[in-house]
């Protein structure tokens, strides 16, 4: 299998151009261009390592280029050459996205490899250390999912089983109950951490729009279509695509869509030619989406298709033991974006959060707590900084979530609450780390980290 990189030279003067082509193309897989026009189309149709143009081109310069070249999911090393150089002229190509710079009347092909070289090393350990900071976050991708009741427990190991997988995973849930969050740990937790993610909101396309929008069209395929344009199928090549309220698609794209799932094959709108793509696709919905194929609504098999592995995200409401840890952690967050001395809440103002329903969910909440950290005047959330709906349910705790106060009767703080997780862990499993870690939905390292900093070695 050809492992060289892929270059891109554009040049205008055949000479040059067929010159660096025979002296480069051991080292590299090399495709040409005579002018900008030819280089973007190249750059729409396959995918390149390095672009080498010159600066001087008919009609339209190597800037735009580089360019499109930098809008790309995966921006290719971009070195522009000129016979016209000065040093604004790299400073400007510097400004706009040009990796490195290089005058032609001084073009020595050994150092010309040497920077390709040296830019491409520089690229690739960014991605190194993209990839590194993703392996050592202690929560494996979930620190933006919080939650420690059994049903988020049961979520978080579903995630972390399923995400080195291929499979297709459908993702159901009321509005706001954090869909978008849990593809994204999907994503974040898999080998394809490293190459896009990309979303297409559904219910936001009309339906005329949205195969567009998932395939791409060719140049007048219809009207208004006046230039090529790239689906987000191809822009997640090799990566993930989250397809957000799945359920409003129309029955049409319903069947293109059942065919790339079987076929990893599909046509943009207005071609013949047929794409293959290698996308992990995961698709949400509010809707229950079996109920909408008893009504005719949704194709049972693309149904089927699509719930290779299914996820159900409770609503708030049904585990009201996570508001405390959510409003903690939201609070944590924005007061630190407002600069805010904003730490805890007062005990009504927590037991409010606690017996209000939440009707639209995590989001509702968060909300509600970044507006009572822009009205807090003191370093407490008190009930008046809460919404009025929120205010009125500050009637005694219910039940179940008596257990979630402290015992003197004030409102857990963050680490108060971990550690009597941590405990409750160990007690349920009878001292097993293991076993404790896994329920919490935590490393091994991490429990024994929080063991020491709590002075719980003992249990």
């Amino acid at each position: 299998m050809d492992t060289k990189p892929t270059l891109l030279i554009v040049d205008d003067e055949k000479p040059t151009r067929e010159g660096l082509r025979a002296a480069l193309e051991d080292r590299f897989d090399v495709y040409v261009a005579e002018d900008a026009a030819g280089a973007i189309q190249l750059l729409e149709q396959e995918r390149f390592d390095v672009v080498l143009t010159d600066f001087r081109l008919p009609r339209e310069d190597g800037m735009k280029i580089i360019a499109r070249a930098k809008s790309l999911n995966r921006p290719p090393v971009c070195i522009l050459m000129t016979a016209y150089g000065s040093e604004e002229l790299a400073v400007e190509a510097m400004k706009r996205g040009a990796d490195d710079y290089i005058a032609k009347g001084r073009l020595q092909i050994d150092e010309l490899e040497l920077r390709i070289a040296r830019a491409l090393k520089s690229q690739r350990l960014e991605g190194e250390v993209r990839e590194l900071r993703q392996q050592l976050d202690e929560k494996y991708g979930l620190e933006h999912l919080v939650g420690r009741s059994p049903a988020m427990l049961e979520v978080f190991e579903i995630i972390k089983q399923v995400a080195p997988t291929p499979a297709t995973v459908l993702i159901q849930g009321e509005s706001g109950t954090g869909k978008e969050l849990v593809a994204r740990a999907l994503h974040q937790l898999s080998p394809r951490a490293h190459q896009p993610l990309v979303t297409v909101h559904c219910a936001a396309l009309p339906a005329t729009l949205l195969e567009s929008e998932l395939f791409g069209h060719e140049k007048g395929a219809f009207t208004g279509a006046h230039e090529r344009r790239i689906g987000r199928f191809e822009q997640a090549h090799g990566g993930t695509l989250f397809l957000d309220e799945i359920g409003e698609i129309d029955a049409s794209t319903q069947v293109k869509l059942l065919r790339v799932l079987g076929e990893r094959t599909f046509e943009r709108v207005g071609s013949n030619k047929t794409i293959a793509v290698d996308v992990r696709l995961i698709a949400a919905t509010n809707k229950n989406l079996a109920e909408l194929v008893k009504a005719g609504r949704f194709r049972e098999d693309l149904y089927f298709r699509l719930r290779v592995v299914e996820i159900w995200l409770p609503p708030l409401r049904e585990r009201p033991g996570d508001v405390p840890l959510l409003a903690l952690h939201f609070l944590r967050e924005i007061a630190a974006e407002y600069g805010k001395p904003v730490t805890d809440f007062t005990l009504d103002a927590m037991q409010a959060l606690i017996n209000y329903s939440w009707p639209a969910n995590v989001r509702e909440l968060r909300n509600a707590i970044e507006g009572a950290v822009a009205l807090c005047k003191g370093d407490k959330i008190t009930l008046r900084d809460l919404p009025p709906n929120v205010r009125g349910a500050a009637a005694g705790p219910p039940a179940g979530a008596r257990g979630l106060l402290a015992a003197n009767g004030t409102t857990p703080t963050l680490k108060e609450a971990e550690k009597q997780l941590i405990i409750r862990a160990l007690q349920e499993t009878r001292g097993n780390r293991s076993l404790a870690a896994r329920k919490i939905g935590i490393s091994r390292r991490t429990l024994y980290r929080k063991l020491h900093e709590y002075q719980l070695e003992g249990l």
